[in-house]
């Protein structure tokens, strides 16, 4: 029982559109513009990063707080797990905007801060360091995506990190979908949230 209600309010948690609200707020449709994804990375293209960090806090929040929620209910990590993994479906399939989400990438490493902490902060520093020396997030938001899982792979059990590679599984099949739909992005653009 406490996996379902875990998985419930990491689903309404993940349908909470964070950047469209951010967005609106500004004048902009997500909807309507790049990718017309409703996600962090598109509301930074949009409004640049003094007005969309609210987004990517926002995102990355719903990820944390349903993590932590699950790892509360159940008492352990695969609660976080279920709490995530449902957090990641309600950004992409939003039940508060009309099922159009995103591709759940901040929800995701929100949620990773709950999954792996250890793992996590050390590629947000690799996030940082990186984008420092580009100048530029994009660059360094893969980086730090990139370098989670063989973290975690050096700090926690296979089983765990198995579960991660299912997580980002979903984001994959997100990106492939959507790449499909009748809004595809651009191939060289960065990744979207």
């Amino acid at each position: 029982m406490e996996y379902v209600v875990g998985a419930v309010l990491g689903y309404l948690l993940g349908s909470v559109p964070v950047a469209l609200l951010v967005a609106r707020r500004h004048g902009v449709d997500l909807y309507e513009t790049s990718d017309g994804n409703p996600g962090a990375w598109n509301a930074l293209e949009q409004l640049g990063g003094r007005r969309a960090w609210p987004a990517f806090i926002g995102d990355g929040l719903k990820g944390t707080l349903a993590g932590a929620a699950g790892w509360l209910l159940v008492g352990e990590v695969w609660g976080a797990y279920v709490g995530v993994a449902a957090a990641m479906l309600g950004h992409a399939l939003p039940v508060f905007a009309r099922f159009r989400g995103g591709k759940s990438v901040m929800t995701f490493v929100g949620g990773a801060f709950v999954l792996a902490p250890d793992a996590a902060f050390v590629a947000l520093a690799l996030c940082l360091v990186v984008t420092a020396l580009r100048r530029s997030f994009g660059p360094g938001a893969r980086v730090g995506v990139g370098a989670f899982v063989p973290l975690q792979l050096l700090l926690h059990p296979v089983e765990e990190v198995a579960a991660t590679g299912g997580l980002m599984c979903l984001i994959g099949a997100l990106f492939v979908l959507r790449r499909s739909g009748p809004a595809s992005p651009d191939p060289g653009a960065a990744p979207t949230t």
